[in-house]
């Protein structure tokens, strides 16, 4: 057993006990039930953890991650987390999270042949190529890609406004509000991209689901 797994054991009893000292009935909260007001999709990155990012609590932030805070309309597992959040936590806010320096948009940009991945990737490319005369209009590599992983926030966030999930929940009255943002690892603040959709009217005609009543 390597001594990094030992310590990750030992720094869970450590972390139940400083919760313990300050709240008696931390864990008894918790096991209580969910009620985040928040869906935070975001990156696999191991460098932009949700809770930290944000300063809340367990409890309070409901997760999905995957390379490149991707929304596929073809991902089971998203739309299920997306479901769930929605439909029964009922979350007021969806937050979809690129950062700076995101791996798999660096490699969407390139042409390597990396292997499985290449298959998640090209989704990625997809974004490159609708933006392609802005991007490529960008000389300095470092602007480009910065740019770049914004551009692709905004399109995810697109993308969420597009789900049956979304649209059926502004059919229903809901105050459901979804945001992109971009976070820096090298500073830690987020940039807020004012990608912001609380309706499907700002959606084109041709993405705007026939459900009576919006």
């Amino acid at each position: 057993m390597s001594q990094f797994y030992q310590q990750i054991l030992d720094n869970n009893k450590n972390w139940v006990a400083s919760k313990l000292a300050e709240d008696e009935n931390f864990f008894n909260k918790l096991a209580d039930g969910q009620k985040p007001p928040l869906l935070w999709i975001g990156c696999a990155d191991s460098r932009v953890p949700a809770n930290e990012i944000t300063g809340t609590q367990p409890g309070e932030v409901f997760v999905h991650r995957n390379i490149a805070n991707m929304v596929l309309h073809t991902d089971m597992n998203m739309l299920s987390v997306l479901d769930y959040a929605v439909n029964v936590l009922e979350v007021r806010h969806v937050i979809v999270c690129g950062h700076y320096g995101c791996g798999g948009v660096k490699a969407a940009m390139g042409n390597a042949n990396i292997g499985l991945i290449d298959n998640w990737i090209r989704h990625i490319k997809d974004v490159y190529r609708f933006h392609h005369v802005e991007l490529d209009n960008i000389a300095d590599e470092n602007e480009r890609f910065d740019r770049f992983v914004e551009l692709n926030v905004q399109e995810q966030v697109m993308d969420l406004a597009k789900t049956s999930i979304v649209q059926n929940a502004w059919k229903q009255g809901r105050n459901l509000w979804i945001h992109g943002w971009v976070y820096s690892i090298r500073n830690g603040l987020v940039k807020d991209l004012n990608v912001n959709f609380g309706s499907n009217a700002e959606l084109p005609d041709v993405y705007r689901l026939n459900i009576q009543g919006i």
